[in-house]
């Protein structure tokens, strides 16, 4: 994934316009979605607003069965006297004088059935949660103080399960996927060192037609990398940068790394022209496989980079706007799948226990592999535009069904307060 997006026009040569500041580094691109399942655990987004309904009342604008239940240290859990199973909503009232987090737990196990988040005081917000045979405690979280339970609440004779429920992560817990997942890229940085040179080798043999195939060996490779990219800091615009915030487009002096080779390979440029940003490029990638052991990732990102390596492929590769006239945004989208997968297999012992629709979410993976490799002909891959409606409908609806699934990945892997 390159550091920012690029216009629809530019393979062309066109300069395209300022990019939105929100696109200028897919490291940071959080969107709603991201943001969203970092918020909520996989039992249910949570709405903001909303107001306190009379206690164990039924609310007339939704049908649902709403319970104002009390956020403080010294009454946390209070009002909630009729345990009813079902779907419903708690009507969550901070009365106390600090903002809290406040969690629906299991209070044996600890899992979390429902969150909200940064609960300010004298505020109320709803937890929509589902409900079955259990027990149940509220957990109250205040800035700056120990967490308190509340008190048990026992639901028997329910015909209905309850949503799903995930034991918080710990930073911990991450350490260890983390470190492996460390290793995996210092392995790919050694394989992207040497894939960088057979590329510069073949420019400076004039040899344009092996140097088309190197480049996108290459540069596969590093779209593998991607939930690393928030640690390559400027390396990622050394070697994988594009013309976003460039006056000069593609013919800016700072426009440098895959793409730039790219724009020139495609573009009928002459090898002497590439010479120099092979050079570039090659120094940038054994800067980073050499600093790379240095390196510390934050265990706390990584569920997240899972799904924000599809989110952001969504975006750009499935657009184009990352074509500089390879035509193989297909391809970049079939390294981001492998690069996901990876991070995947380190978190999966974490996740086994906790995400409920991993079986799922392993099968997505497994058919949108099958439908990229479709457009995969020996090595010639498709163009976005050689794709039929149906060909490129199916893709996106694979490929976003995959960052819905990733979504409560973000989420279960979410590191929360537990005292």
């Amino acid at each position: 994934m390159p550091e920012a997006a690029l216009d629809a026009d530019a393979a062309s040569g066109a300069i395209p316009p300022p990019p939105d500041p929100a696109t200028r580094r897919r490291t940071v691109l959080l969107t709603g979605g991201a943001l969203a399942a970092v918020a909520a655990i996989t039992a249910g987004m949570l709405t903001a607003g909303g107001s306190g309904e009379s206690r164990d009342a039924p609310a007339a604008a939704d049908g649902l069965r709403h319970t104002t239940v009390e956020v403080a240290p010294s009454g946390c859990g209070r009002g909630w006297t009729h345990p009813a199973p079902g779907r419903q909503v708690f009507d969550l009232s901070n009365t106390s004088s600090t903002a809290a987090e406040v969690y629906l737990t299991d209070p044996q196990t600890g899992a979390v059935y429902g969150e909200v988040e940064g609960l300010a005081p004298g505020t109320v917000r709803p937890m929509p949660v589902a409900l079955g045979n259990g027990s149940y405690a509220f957990k109250c979280l205040p800035d700056d103080a120990d967490a308190v339970t509340g008190p048990t609440v026992r639901i028997t004779g329910a015909d209905v399960k309850s949503g799903p429920a995930a034991v918080p992560v710990s930073q911990q817990d991450l350490i260890p996927p983390t470190l492996a997942y460390q290793k995996w890229i210092q392995a790919r940085t050694i394989e992207l060192a040497k894939k960088t040179d057979v590329l510069r080798d073949a420019i400076d043999r004039g040899s344009l037609a092996a140097a088309r195939a190197a480049w996108l060996s290459a540069h596969m490779v590093y779209e593998r990398m991607g939930a690393a990219y928030g640690t390559f800091g400027d390396a990622d615009a050394a070697i994988n940068g594009t013309t976003a915030g460039l006056s000069g487009g593609v013919h800016d002096p700072g426009f440098a790394g895959f793409h730039r080779i790219e724009y020139g390979l495609w573009h009928g440029e002459a090898a002497s022209s590439l010479r120099g940003p092979a050079d570039r490029l090659a120094e940038a990638v054994k800067a980073l496989r050499d600093s790379w052991p240095t390196q510390r990732m934050d265990p706390a990102d990584v569920g997240l980079r899972a799904h924000e390596i599809l989110e952001n492929t969504l975006q750009f590769e499935m657009t184009g706007r990352t074509d500089y006239g390879s035509g193989t945004s297909l391809a970049t989208a079939r390294a981001n799948l492998d690069g996901t997968r990876a991070l995947l297999g380190y978190l999966h012992p974490l996740l086994k226990t906790r995400d409920s629709g991993l079986a799922e979410l392993d099968s997505w993976m497994d058919r949108t592999q099958h439908t990229f490799d479709a457009f995969d002909h020996d090595g010639r891959w498709t163009p976005l535009a050689g794709l039929t409606r149906a060909q490129r409908e199916k893709a996106n609806a694979d490929v976003g069904e995959l960052v819905e699934r990733l979504a409560d990945v973000a989420a279960v892997t979410d590191v929360r307060r537990t005292a």
